[in-house]
């Protein structure tokens, strides 16, 4: 699919794309080179303080990209992983500095459940940089129309056709207890439900 392709060439050059991911459509580029994420906060309009989501495509390549999250974070990951969650862990190495912000000792990741194009771009890519496909405060994009156009202009943008519109539920585990910063695709009770055998056993 020429459109794949195209977004895979984007990303390998340090440029961005725009995504459709198992919640909203997301703004994406190369998470190891500081520029190309930049690229993304100048595009949304986002201000470099904010932190942004290191996406993989399987808990494996997470791991390959953040060795520390091996061991109890690993096994709590995958209580919810892959699906529309943003975990926030602990990040002592400070990896990926130009996406963590304001706070270099924490980093929020996701692992999507994706189908179709995304998947593909994804698994050939190993991970990204995404954020969603708007400017700060407009409504999450549920489709590529609503992706703002000078966005959809300026990077390469692959469509996936209507999705489900609501943002992942972002959780922050840097703590001995779990904390639900924003309520998306499930629920704070049932997130919090599923983490429940793994943050005990713990």
């Amino acid at each position: 699919m020429r459109a794949i392709d195209d977004a895979v060439a984007a990303i390998r050059a340090g440029r961005p794309v725009v995504l459709p991911f198992d919640t909203v459509y997301g703004l994406a580029a190369d998470p190891y080179v500081e520029a190309a994420t930049l690229a993304v906060y100048r595009l949304k309009g986002r201000v470099e303080t904010q932190p942004s989501a290191l996406v993989a495509r399987d808990l494996e390549q997470l791991l390959e990209c953040v060795p520390e999250l091996a061991g109890r974070p690993a096994a709590i990951a995958r209580e919810l992983l892959p699906g529309p969650f943003t975990l926030i862990f602990p990040n002592p190495a400070r990896r990926f500095r130009w996406l963590t912000g304001a706070s270099p000792e924490a980093l929020g990741v996701r692992v999507p459940a994706l189908t179709g194009p995304s998947r593909e771009v994804l698994a050939r890519v190993g991970a990204l940089v995404a954020t969603s496909a708007n400017r700060p405060g407009e409504r999450d994009p549920r489709t590529l129309s609503d992706v703002p156009e000078e966005m959809r202009d300026a990077a390469v943008a692959v469509d996936g056709g209507p999705l489900p519109g609501t943002p992942s539920t972002v959780i922050d585990l840097t703590a001995s207890a779990p904390r639900v910063l924003r309520e998306g695709a499930v629920s704070s009770a049932e997130a919090l439900r599923r983490l429940h055998p793994a943050v005990r056993s713990g």
